[in-house]
């Protein structure tokens, strides 16, 4: 096996285009490498010496294959271990990709790194149409740079895509960076070097090639051998996926193979010199006639028996893929490809069929008649200009077309019988290909039938070509048969019209050639349409002979002779870019830059490049978005990492919201940016009319006028690529944030609640099917939507994706903002004819699989469109969605449908019918599924993807039901938004508020204080009954201080029942205090709806199912009362602004108390209590029961209670899950009669709830159930629609806060239920609060209800009665629960809740401990080790103690602040020490002299274990407990297994005890070198933006604070230092410790990510290591445990904290234990720690 590093100049013969100097070495000019400063030159020496064992060559020397440079598979398997790739932004069109790649290899040369061989790769994504295989046909016959190849991505489980239909994506590369030979002869050794090579970590090399072929270049031969493999790593690479396209460069070099790192960067230019020569621009037209002539002119063999193999070359993540040659015949393979390893060396395979193109031109005068010739030469024009998909009608008149078409070796053929379906079909070719497709038919109707498509294509310029057959001259007007007049048929529809004269030999041949040339000029030229050649055919039409002059090919000979069409369009382009901007456009960029409320409008946009620009340009605006459905970007899913609300808004739900008055007259833009002309909501186009006069500048690269309102001020002429290069060239401010952030308000209101309600109505209906349809699409999917309700549904209900299905490995590194899915529909004229015919067509051109919506009058006016479904040519399998509502829906939602008699809308406007679509699909042999429920249809959409055949899934509806769900959005949405509009207009128009952005304001800092308050009983959740005179209530009252002062109060109170402890609490309440300082508040947070889980992720980093629901409950208190005191203003008034009126009734507002009462007791003392709480005023009494063995107990209790109290006063029971379903249905049977309002949670089984309803008759509510339904609660609810639950007991502290509450309320009141607001006997701090919540739920159910036209519900009386058990309150004055005169009913009153809220005063008699935070003691530790000097920074927190110590070791690039926040979590119960490792953060490295005899490493794992074993006595002379994460771990681990006299315990975060191979250390090493110096010569941002774009990081990458952590890595001084820590402390220096796990006598906790799957492997082998050395010794105790945090990677203690916290508290816990060797752990294998916790 050879590695082999290639020299450019290898048969290198002069480029046409341009010169290029001798690459030899002797004459190469080339810039010398900087010389190292002395000081770096010091740093260093060592580093490089103890490098360079690790590059040593075995053999090395020059071999055959030219001047070729040989490297030995051992020193090429440690070259290819040590790529680095570096990730550019992303680039607007190709030619700029390649640009700033040129840019980055300046630089790159400009300061080389200091290594004796290294891989480097830069790479930048670049939009995604198809262009590789034009680029491969660019280049030159004569190039001097080889292999050039073309791959295509077909796979090869169907018919593959002929080249000519466009659409194909694949691999095109030029040059080789390394190649890999070998054969069946290779030793062992070489092979699995090869094995090892083509195992390491980025993720996008490829190699390319063959197996069992050898090919021999200067032999110029290729023969098939047997285990032989040929393959190579390009130098130059464009690599297509869905979405995207990824442009690399490979360099390479290694001096012990004398092929020097100036000359691999001398040979990356050359290669980037000739793609960027020879290349098609973006701007221009590239048509198949190219390809067709570029395969042509190269010498290819074609050879249907081989494959070209490719692989990840350097990302297969260790699996073992070569163990022999055998393997690698089984990598993934194409069959259609074309390679050029020489100027007279090619294969290729279903390229091209030479055979037949060489014979087409020459034998035309064998032709049998003149007919047939003409035909023929329309036909190869055709194909010679690109165009090759044709779409015959049946006719006599066009037969010689038809045989022409169908019988040329490089067309596609369609047939129909009905010519309107076949135009159609050709259309959505067109759209998907941006090429014409050709019609033929014959004459008569059968030219009238394609009117309906030729409008459609002329109005939304989709390119056509359209050849009818026709009469002679003297048979026109005759009253021959089938014979119309078809000159001008068409009329102003189409952009011209040919009449061809009948066929003759007296006119040259050429005049066909030129007419049909013209003709497609006119047809894809701007402004691009439909043309009309008419063909008038005399008889024979058949083959018949007839003689003809060949001089009427006179002239022909150079046109038969190429693959050229005969004339040559050429326009002539301006370079691109605005270098040269005109006083016009200046004028345009002047009043973008001058905007104020700027937006940005982004209509249809089908191209791909298109919708790239469109992309980029929204990021540069910054501006709000409003994407069509049919602009591309309306359907995204975002790569969570990228700053969404920093780069981007889009506005997706402004159509309703401008269903508000309100909104609508807010909503001024004063420039308006639009691109493309057509817009899909009425209410966005009457928008921008009303934002008149302002600028409105419209681009469209069309002449023609749209502008239906008259309000353009600026009309672009140009291709949106031209535009957005020339604003991304411009400096454009932001936009006025007020602005900006009532947009966002707004718009995410209005989603929340278009979600919620669609989620929310469980039964099937048409938003239902636009909302979820883009959920479960594959990336590489389009959408095809008909016209009527679909594209509105789209329009309006189409939602974002939740998750990204794109499979494309290493994506997240590419700086992408989101990927896309296509949309497209007939929206020139908007009618509902061919819309299904016109599906089809797209998914062939658009060679993506097409999911097509339509309704079902629209798809029973194109069931001839089945014909052509049925026919799967080169096209992907389809699944059609019918929307069958037996009519047209649309009229429905119209005015007409008010004012017009109902037989009459359902005979003349709905239409309605009867048809069975099943049947339709039948007689035509399509697949078909009906579906009537929301799973039906999810199941069919995902089973259809997994087929390969089409499927047509019918959804059930109705034309009534439909209008109403429609109305009901429309009506919800509308409040919302008007909601919405008073919260924020109110916080926005306040003069002296410093509004930050679209932040309220900044949390200064954060304040706890525990307090201990006496009841006068137990609680009722107690599980016994104790002393009365000894009960409390412990919990926390936070406060929360903003900048300008104002002071807000929450309150945490945990209850013993639910899995939270108060030290758990404790702690969370310690790290949002240390994480919250200086936190900016969004104005958003009123809004509830998501906008407090965002905050938690985006702004703290915290996910909000990570954090106890008591503590989320009493930040968002804290939170919103503190928004209410910067405002002056009540907690209820923030979450729904009131007017003046609104405010005066709330002074009366009261909200009605339920009373508790403990049925513990006998039946007449219980009875006596509800009794005197009836007298008191109480109307609603609430019974504890289940408390006892017997239900029949409580029964009896209950009976007694309803006896003393009466009948009217209400009574519920809880039951809290306690009973069995037989002893639930004993107890309700026993207290029929007894009048219960309802009974919560009867049940212990929430699957027999609905059960025990039916059986009993009793109704029930909902209570601990909510707290399993936090993760999905509109789904999991979805079970209780039931009548039968007339309530849901909602506790704040116990779901996680009012966000959560405020939801699980609205899916009640919606399902008109009872939302019932309960207290966990909480203090008046949380008593108030809930006031003030519940009387917003009161009047947000009267909205409901006024919405809906539903009389207004009853109040509901809410669980607050908890007040009773208060001996003593937190609060300095307690909240007062009075007897309203008039009712005479206890209840709060509002406006005393608002009050007291406003007033809170904590009662210092209760506290018992108040933290303010905590100083961090920071020193520096100096500390001697084998003769050098470190000094350690240290940081220290927690009581000053010597049993209970934690030491924490950070990882590489880390420092001891990365723990700063668990530790001050912890630490309340434990001194913490964060240690700062050496050339980390303040720790500093004395470097000692340099000795030349110095072989080992001087920063050695050992080293560093013997400074921190020094520093740790120093500290602490007692055993401490490590917590390590990645490098630190390895430390720690380290230090636990082989210092264990120091060590009590250690909790290993993504560690790992080392390599076991051998081969696999080497290649560490080497890797690790290689980075070393990277980071010394590239610098430390370069190499941070190439470490972190690894696989390991994707988790961490898509967390919202990556920024700040990448920022904070930047601080290091000491890049010297890190370098030596990177090639020292390597994994693969360091000794593996996996025999010491065995031995191992130190409780372990290992700690990973569920994303981290190579850790998790990790940990797993280790407990299986460490439990097998416990079997071994005889020893049973477990002394290890495997933690799994979700929701985070690598970095758990960076991206999950709170479950670390909890995870390291409760292991050091266990370590308080008597002193042992040992501590028993529970499970011996893995614990995972939930979301919830």
């Amino acid at each position: 096996m050879k590695i082999i590093l290639p020299q450019n100049h290898t048969l290198f013969p002069a480029l046409p285009l341009i010169s290029f100097p001798s690459p030899t070495r002797s004459h190469r000019s080339v810039s010398p490498r900087p010389r190292l400063s002395a000081a770096n030159f010091n740093a260093l020496r060592s580093l490089h010496r103890r490098r360079n064992p690790e590059f040593k060559v075995i053999q090395s020397s020059l071999k055959g294959e030219g001047d070729t440079m040989i490297l030995e598979a051992e020193d090429a398997e440690l070259l290819l271990a040590t790529c680095i790739t570096r990730a550019l932004p992303p680039a607007l069109t190709l030619e700029v990709g390649l640009h700033n790649i040129k840019d980055a290899i300046d630089e790159f040369e400009s300061n080389p790194p200091r290594s004796s061989s290294g891989m480097y790769r830069f790479q930048v994504a670049v939009p995604p149409s198809s262009k590789a295989l034009n680029w491969f046909c660019c280049q030159p016959e004569s190039s001097g740079l080889f292999p050039q190849f073309f791959l295509s991505k077909e796979k090869d489980n169907q018919a593959l895509r002929p080249l000519s239909l466009g659409g194909l994506r694949g691999v095109f590369g030029i040059g080789a960076t390394v190649l890999i030979k070998g054969s069946s002869s290779s030793a062992l050794g070489e092979l699995s070097s090869l094995k090892r090579c083509l195992s390491v970590d980025s993720t996008f090399v490829k190699a390319y090639g063959f197996v069992d072929v050898d090919v021999d270049i200067e032999s110029s031969f290729m023969k098939h051998v047997k285990g032989s493999f040929y393959l190579f790593i390009p130098k130059i690479e464009l690599n297509e996926f869905e979405g995207i396209s990824i442009l690399a460069a490979t360099l390479a070099w290694s001096d012990s193979s004398h092929y020097t790192y100036e000359e691999a960067v001398q040979s990356n230019k050359l290669a980037l010199d000739q793609a960027s020569h020879h290349f098609w621009p973006t701007t221009q037209r590239f048509h198949i006639k190219f390809i067709r002539s570029s395969l042509r002119k190269f010498n290819v063999l074609e050879d249907e028996n081989t494959r070209m193999v490719y692989m990840n070359a350097l990302s297969m993540g260790g699996k073992d893929l070569v163990n022999d040659a055998m393997e690698l015949k089984e990598l993934p393979s194409t069959c259609q490809f074309s390679v050029r390893f020489s100027p007279t060396l090619a294969i290729a395979n279903n390229m091209c069929q030479l055979d037949l193109l060489s014979r087409m031109c020459c034998h035309l005068q064998d032709h049998p008649n003149i007919n047939s010739l003409w035909a023929s030469l329309i036909i190869e024009e055709c194909s010679r200009l690109g165009l090759t998909y044709f779409c015959i009608a049946p006719g006599s008149r066009s037969s010689p077309l038809a045989v022409a078409a169908s019988t040329h070796p490089l067309t596609t053929c369609i047939a129909c019988f009905d010519e309107r379906s076949l135009a159609f079909h050709a259309i959505g070719y067109a759209r998907g290909s941006h090429k014409p497709a050709v019609v033929i038919t014959s004459s008569g109707t059968a030219v009238s039938n394609l009117l309906p498509a030729v409008v459609e294509a002329s109005q939304d310029f989709v390119p056509l070509l359209l050849l009818t057959a026709d009469r002679p001259p003297e048979l026109q007007d005759v009253g021959a048969n089938q014979s119309i007049n078809q000159v001008n048929h068409f009329g102003s529809f189409v952009r011209f019209f040919y009449g061809l004269p009948a066929p003759t030999d007296d006119i040259p041949a050429r005049m066909v050639l030129t007419t049909l040339d013209s003709a497609v000029y006119w047809a894809t030229s701007t402004p691009s349409g439909p043309v009309h050649v008419n063909c008038p055919f005399r008889e024979p039409l058949d083959n018949s002979s007839r003689h003809w002059m060949l001089s009427c090919l006179s002239g022909l000979d150079f046109w038969m002779s190429s693959a050229q069409p005969f004339t040559n369009y050429i326009q002539v382009h301006n370079s691109h870019g605005c270098g040269n901007t005109t006083s016009e456009m200046a004028e345009v960029l002047e009043v973008i830059q001058g905007a104020n409320q700027g937006l940005l409008l982004i209509g249809a946009t089908h191209r791909e490049d298109d919708i790239w620009a469109a992309l980029l340009l929204a990021k540069h605006l910054s501006w709000p978005v409003v994407a069509d459905i049919l602009s591309g970007l309306r359907l995204r899913k975002y790569l969570t990492y990228f700053d969404i609300e920093e780069d981007f808004l889009f506005i997706d739900h402004l159509d309703h919201s401008l269903l508000s008055n309100s909104v609508r007259c807010w909503t001024h833009a004063d420039v308006i940016v639009q691109i493309g002309s057509r817009i899909t909501s009425k209410r966005i186009s009457q928008m921008l009319e009303d934002c008149f006069p302002c600028s409105h500048i419209l681009v469209e690269n069309h002449p023609n006028r749209h502008d239906p309102s008259h309000i353009i001020t600026h009309r672009i002429h140009s291709t949106i690529i031209k535009f957005a290069d020339c604003l991304l060239k411009g400096c454009i401010p932001q936009n006025n944030n007020k602005w900006c952030g009532f947009l966002q308000a707004v718009d995410r209101m209005v989603a929340w609640e278009i979600s919620f309600l669609i989620h929310s109505e469980y039964s099937l209906t048409e938003p239902y099917v636009a909302h979820m349809i883009p959920e479960v699409l594959q990336c590489e999917s389009a959408i095809f939507v008909g016209n009527s309700m679909p594209i509105r549904d789209a329009d309006m209900y189409g939602r974002n994706w939740t998750q990204c299905n794109n499979k494309i490995s290493g994506i997240s590194s590419l700086k992408l903002p989101h990927h896309w899915i296509q949309v497209t529909g007939n929206r020139g004229a908007s009618g509902i004819d061919g819309l299904l015919s016109t599906a089809v067509g797209f998914a062939v051109g658009c060679n993506k699989r097409v999911f097509c919506v339509i309704g079902d009058v629209s798809f029973l006016h194109d069931t001839n469109g089945l014909a052509l479904l049925t026919q799967r040519i080169y096209r992907k399998p389809m699944t059609i969605i019918v929307i069958n509502n037996h009519g047209g829906a649309i009229f429905s939602l119209l005015p007409i449908a008010d004012k017009t008699d109902q037989r009459v809308l359902d005979q003349y406007f709905y239409t309605s019918h009867d048809v069975l679509i099943e049947n339709l699909c039948l007689a035509h042999g399509v697949k078909h599924v009906q579906v009537r429920t929301r799973m039906e249809l999810q199941d069919a959409l995902s089973t259809s993807q997994q087929e390969e055949v089409d499927w047509i899934v019918e959804v059930e509806s109705s034309i009534d039901v439909n209008a109403t769900f429609h109305s009901k959005l429309k009506c919800f949405a509308c409040q919302a938004a008007e909601n919405a509009f008073r919260i924020v207009s109110s916080r926005l128009s306040i003069s002296d508020y410093n509004l930050d952005g679209i932040f309220l304001g900044e949390i200064c800092k954060m304040e706890s204080s525990f307090y201990r308050i006496q009841l006068y009983a137990p609680p009722t959740s107690a599980s016994v009954y104790g002393d009365s005179t000894n009960c409390y209530r412990e919990g926390y009252i936070i406060a929360l201080f903003l900048e300008d002062g104002s002071v807000g109060f929450g309150e945490v109170a945990p209850l013993e029942i639910d899995k939270e402890s108060l030290i758990g609490v404790e702690e969370q309440i310690r790290f949002l205090i240390h994480l919250i300082r200086q936190t900016k508040i969004s104005h958003l947070l009123p809004l509830l709806k998501g906008s407090f889980s965002s905050w938690l992720w985006n702004s703290l980093g915290i996910l909000p199912g990570s954090i106890f629901p008591s503590v989320r409950c009493g930040l968002e208190m804290a939170i919103l009362n503190a928004i209410a005191a910067k405002e002056d203003s009540s907690f209820l008034n923030i979450l729904r602004h009131e007017t003046a009126r609104e405010e005066s009734s709330e002074r009366s507002s009261s909200v009605q108390i339920s009373a508790l009462v403990d049925s513990i007791g006998t039946p007449t003392d219980v009875a006596e209590i509800a009794a005197t709480l009836v007298g008191e005023g109480f109307d609603t009494l609430k019974l504890k029961v289940g408390r006892r063995s017997d239900p029949m107990e409580d029964a009896i209790v209950l009976q007694e209670v309803r006896r003393k109290i009466g009948p009217h006063i209400n009574i519920r029971v809880d039951a809290n899950r306690k009973w069995t379903y037989k002893k639930a249905v004993q107890f309700a049977s026993a207290v029929m009669n007894c009048k219960l309002q309802y009974i919560e949670e009867p049940v212990c089984d929430e699957d027999d709830m609905i059960k025990f309803c039916e059986e009993t008759g009793l109704h029930i509510a909902l209570d601990e159930t909510l707290v399993d339904s936090l993760e999905n609660p509109l789904e999991m609810l979805s079970k209780f629609t039931h009548s039968g639950v007339v309530a849901v007991v909602i506790k704040p502290s116990v779901i996680g806060g009012f966000e959560n509450a405020a939801l699980i309320a609205r899916w009640a009141q919606q399902h008109g239920k009872m939302a019932v607001i309960s207290a966990t006997y909480e203090s008046s701090l949380g008593l108030s609060a809930y006031v003030q919540f519940s009387h917003y739920l009161e009047v947000q159910n009267t909205d409901i209800c006024t919405a809906m036209n539903m009389d207004t519900s009853p109040s509901v009386a809410h669980g607050l009665g908890t007040y009773r058990w208060l001996k003593e309150d937190a609060a300095a004055e307690p909240l007062k629960f009075k007897q309203n005169p008039h009712t005479d009913f206890i209840e709060a009153s509002v406006h005393d809740a608002g009050c007291f809220l406003r007033k809170f005063q904590i009662n210092q008699k209760v506290i018992l401990q108040n933290f303010t935070g905590e100083q961090i003691n920071v020193y520096q530790l100096k500390i001697d080790s084998e003769g050098s000097s470190f000094v350690i920074n240290v940081q220290e927190i927690g009581p000053s103690n010597e049993r209970n110590v934690l030491v924490f070791l950070h990882g590489f690039l880390g420092t001891g602040e990365d723990w700063m926040p668990i530790m001050k979590a912890i630490s309340g119960s434990a001194r913490c020490i964060a240690i700062d490792l050496p050339a980390h953060g303040g720790s500093k490295m004395q470097y000692p002299g340099i000795r030349e005899s110095a072989q080992e490493p001087g920063l050695s794992i050992e080293v560093v274990v013997d400074i921190l074993e020094k520093l740790i006595h120093h500290i602490n002379p007692g055993k401490v407990s490590l917590v390590g994460y990645s490098m630190g771990a390895r430390i720690a681990l380290h230090m636990a297994l082989r210092c264990s006299a120091k060590v009590a315990g250690a909790v290993i975060v993504s560690g790992s005890p080392g390599l076991k191979d051998v081969s696999a250390r080497k290649i560490s090493r080497a890797k690790s070198d290689s980075r070393a110096s990277f980071l010394v010569s590239g610098g430390l941002e370069h190499f941070l933006d190439a470490w972190y774009d690894g696989a390991l990081w994707n988790s961490l990458r898509d967390h919202p604070h990556f920024k700040q952590i990448v920022a904070r890595r930047l601080q290091h001084d000491d890049i010297n230092g890190l370098a030596r820590v990177l090639s020292d402390l390597s994994a693969g220096r360091q000794l593996p410790l996996w025999e010491d796990l065995r031995h191992c006598k130190v409780p372990l906790m290992l700690v990973v990510g569920e994303k981290d799957a190579k850790y998790r492997r990790i940990a797993q082998k280790m407990l299986q290591e460490i439990n097998h050395g416990s079997r071994s010794v005889n020893d049973t105790q477990v002394i290890c445990e495997v933690v799994e945090i979700p929701n985070c990677g690598h970095a758990v203690h960076l991206e999950n904290p709170l479950p670390v916290i909890h995870a390291v508290r409760r292991f050091v816990n266990k370590l308080k234990a008597p002193d042992s060797d040992r501590r028993e752990f529970p499970d011996p294998s893995k614990i995972l720690i939930e979301d919830s916790l």
